[in-house]
């Protein structure tokens, strides 16, 4: 009796001890717990250990950014800069201010004075200003105007078209005598640029060219008259250009001609007087006898 009653107490007490335990966990719930902690556990490790790379690279970048605007700040030398531009096209900032030429003085330099003079002069000679291309083809077959007097020391501008390869006599027989004495004292020959105009042709000029005279109205280029041509200017040296400017000076002087330099579009302008030739001196010995008085003048201007 008394050995049932110590095995009935035993298992109560078993009881009870069962029932203040924690409740069995079934095997599949322990292994999902075991998986959820080895996760966050390598998650843990993982962004402890890029949190310092993160910050190496931030650091660096900040640092590289300090270096670099201090680079910015600080003049660079002439020679780096020169080489670095060397190789690539570089922008420049746009200006609305139109730059001047400045043209060096010249006694020869053209003038509303000057032009009006070679109109007037040129009206006091009677010479009408040619109207058209069928106006200048008549003054050629009358010999009113001559060919331009090419020659080893003469060459005419290829771009010159045929028909306005003429001048009056007397301006031929001057570009004669100056294309002679350039020669002699150069061994190059002078180049004629623009000679004998027409009043239609110089309308359409000056709608290509700001630096052409009018065409119609009282001052007009005295190129419409057949007595002005222009020598030009490029590939002279600069004794050619100092012996042209002293040669035309005293024939200007001297009121043979009238001459205007140009430098916009570079060439002498140059306008032919009736009196440098006159229709006496006309004949075989023409030439010689203009030679002569260029050279008397050239002799009293220096006097």
């Amino acid at each position: 009796m008394l050995r049932n009653v110590f095995f009935v107490l035993v298992l109560a007490a078993l009881a009870a001890t069962s029932a203040a335990a924690s409740p069995v966990v079934p095997a599949n719930a322990r292994k999902l717990a075991h998986h959820k902690a080895v996760h966050a556990t390598a998650k843990a490790a993982h962004r402890s250990a890029a949190r310092p790379a993160a910050h190496v690279a931030r650091r660096r970048r900040s640092a590289s950014s300090s270096r670099s605007h201090a680079r910015s700040r600080q003049p660079v030398p002439s020679a780096y800069r020169t080489r670095a531009l060397r190789g690539r096209a570089t922008l420049r900032r746009a200006s609305l201010v139109r730059r001047r030429f400045v043209f060096p003085p010249s006694p020869l330099r053209g003038s509303l004075e000057s032009l009006t003079r070679q109109n007037e002069r040129m009206e006091a000679d009677g010479l009408e200003r040619i109207l058209d291309e069928q106006d200048l083809a008549a003054r050629i077959e009358q010999k009113l105007l001559v060919p331009l007097p090419e020659s080893p020391g003469l060459l005419v501008n290829a771009d010159l078209i045929e028909n306005h390869r003429y001048c009056r006599p007397w301006t031929a027989t001057f570009l004669t005598d100056l294309a002679g004495e350039h020669d002699a004292a150069f061994h190059k020959p002078i180049v004629v640029s623009s000679a004998v105009r027409t009043v239609e042709y110089q309308a359409h000029l000056m709608h290509r060219n700001g630096n052409a005279a009018a065409a119609e109205g009282d001052i007009v280029s005295p190129h419409l008259t057949g007595g002005t041509i222009d020598i030009a200017k490029s590939g002279m040296s600069r004794k050619e250009l100092v012996w042209m400017r002293d040669h035309l000076l005293a024939l200007q002087t001297a009121g043979l001609i009238d001459v205007e330099e140009e430098f916009r579009q570079p060439c002498f302008h140059i306008t032919v007087y009736r009196s440098y030739s006159p229709p006496a001196e006309a004949g075989p010995g023409s030439q010689q006898n203009s030679a002569g008085t260029t050279a008397a003048v050239a002799t009293g201007a220096s006097n």
